[in-house]
C-alpha cells in the first residue's frame, strides 16, 4: 500500500462522528469551534461572520458558552462598556488538538468507557462506525509497524 503523507482526510468522516458523539456536538458546532480555533480571541461579530454559513441556530453562541466551549475573555461590564471579547475554552482547545492527533494517525479508543459507540445498546449506524474504527485502527497499527525508523 502506497503511503501518502497528505492523506489526512481519509478517515475524516469516522473521526468527525467519533468527536461529535464523544463531546455531544452537532456538525455545525464542530465547524464553528474549528473556525474559532485559529482566532485566539474574537468578538460576537466574528462569531456571526462564520455562523451565517451554518444552519440557522439563534442559540448557538449562548449554548456554546453555557456548555463550556467558549468563555469570556473580556467582560464588557468590568471594562467600562467596551465590547466583550471571547476565546475558546481549554476544553475546546483540547478537543481540537485531539482531532488533529487522530487525523495524524492516533487510534480511536475502542473501549466502552472511552467511546460511546462501543456501548452495548447503540444504533445500527454506530455499529457500522464501530467496525470502521476497528479497521482504521488496524491499518494505523500496520502502518506504524512498517514505518521506517
Amino acid at each position: 500500500m502506497k503511503s501518502n503523507q497528505e492523506d489526512y482526510l481519509k478517515y475524516w468522516r469516522v473521526i468527525r462522528q467519533f468527536t461529535k458523539i464523544k463531546y455531544g456536538l452537532t456538525q455545525a458546532d464542530l465547524d464553528m469551534i474549528f473556525f474559532l480555533y485559529s482566532e485566539v480571541y474574537f468578538d460576537r461579530d466574528k462569531f456571526i461572520e462564520f455562523d451565517n454559513l451554518l444552519g440557522w441556530d439563534k442559540n448557538r453562541f449562548h449554548r456554546l458558552i453555557h456548555s463550556g466551549w467558549i468563555e469570556v475573555f473580556r467582560n464588557p461590564m468590568t471594562q467600562g462598556g467596551r465590547r466583550a471579547i471571547y476565546k475558546l475554552s481549554s476544553k475546546a482547545i483540547a478537543m481540537v488538538k485531539s482531532v488533529y492527533k487522530k487525523l495524524n494517525g492516533e487510534e480511536i479508543p475502542v473501549s466502552q468507557s472511552q467511546n460511546k459507540m462501543f456501548a452495548r445498546n447503540v444504533s445500527y449506524t454506530d455499529k457500522r462506525y464501530r467496525a470502521m474504527i476497528k479497521e482504521m485502527n488496524a491499518i494505523i497499527k500496520q502502518q506504524r509497524h512498517h514505518a521506517p525508523e
